[in-house]
């Protein structure tokens, strides 16, 4: 097994969280390069500011959420994303996971691109790079989903709400302050994206589904013909048995499933997930892979 073998095979043992910042690690080390051999190139995949520059490079809506300024910036973006992931994918699949990640993302471009088009001498700033809007959304979607949770900060437990306070306090103080504006409003935006998301999961509405298809549509069009027409050729040989009975008691597992789902996320609302027992979240963990 050569290096790259080693590589694909670590690669696929990482949850989505891992794969991501994995994804982000190198192609920010890739724009490192790029900047350093070839800069106008590297500015194609930043986001100016302005409508006319952001309009005439609209790649860069997205592309700008994986370049970061140095190590430090890269490191605060990850860790974030990790903590966060462990909170979103121990209930919800990793396909939601990213849709709320790039919702985030272009949620703080067009904050940015807005600001800096219609108060340009407020939110100043010639470009902007970074994951941080996406990261925002990921942490406010884990803070107001399970507000009652508490992550050990040291030696203290905090409940993960009062995160979420400190950082639209502190994000709110820079845009008010002129410190970093047009990049602190693009975390506000993402901030926004992760806690209306929050507020209608909670409701039993997945808004994410939509923009997950969309993703998973993009998806497949990188899968090989030769791998579809193997499916293809397995689901013509199946056999077809009468299996009505068999159908409805997979439905009827299925619906005490949810049931049971729904139930340990109303405990969750109310008490917070560090009220449910081991078995209930071995459970919810369970169902989220499914």
């Amino acid at each position: 097994m050569n290096i790259w073998d080693k590589f694909k095979a670590k690669y696929a043992t990482f949850d989505t969280s891992g794969q991501l910042i994995t994804i982000l690690f190198f192609i920010t080390l890739f724009g490192w390069i790029l900047s350093s051999v070839y800069e106008p190139a590297y500015m194609q995949l930043v986001l100016p500011n302005g409508f006319l520059p952001a309009l005439l490079q609209p790649w860069s809506w997205i592309t700008y959420g994986f370049l970061h300024e140095d190590l430090w910036h890269f490191i605060g973006n990850a860790f974030g994303i990790y903590i966060a992931g462990r909170y979103v994918l121990n209930i919800f699949k990793g396909r939601q996971l990213l849709s709320l990640f790039f919702l985030g993302v272009l949620a703080g471009s067009i904050s940015f691109i807005l600001a800096t088009g219609l108060m340009p001498g407020f939110f100043k700033g010639g470009s902007m790079i970074g994951a941080s809007a996406g990261v925002f959304a990921l942490i406010f979607f884990a803070c107001f989903y399970f507000p009652e949770s508490e992550y050990r900060l040291i030696f203290v437990n905090i409940k993960l709400k009062y995160f979420a306070y400190f950082f639209l306090a502190s994000n709110l103080a820079m845009v008010i302050l002129q410190l970093n504006t047009g990049g602190s409003l693009a975390h506000l935006a993402g901030a926004g994206v992760g806690y209306y998301t929050a507020l209608r999961m909670k409701e039993g509405i997945d808004i994410l589904e939509g923009f997950a298809k969309i993703g998973d549509y993009f998806t497949s069009l990188f899968k090989s013909t030769s791998n579809s027409t193997k499916s293809e050729r397995k689901a013509k040989m199946k056999t077809v048995y009468k299996g009505n009975n068999k159908a409805s008691k997979s439905a009827a597992a299925k619906s005490t499933d949810q049931v049971k789902v729904d139930s340990i996320l109303d405990k969750i609302s109310s008490s917070g997930y560090e009220s449910l027992s081991k078995a209930e979240k071995d459970y919810l963990f369970k169902a989220g892979k499914d």
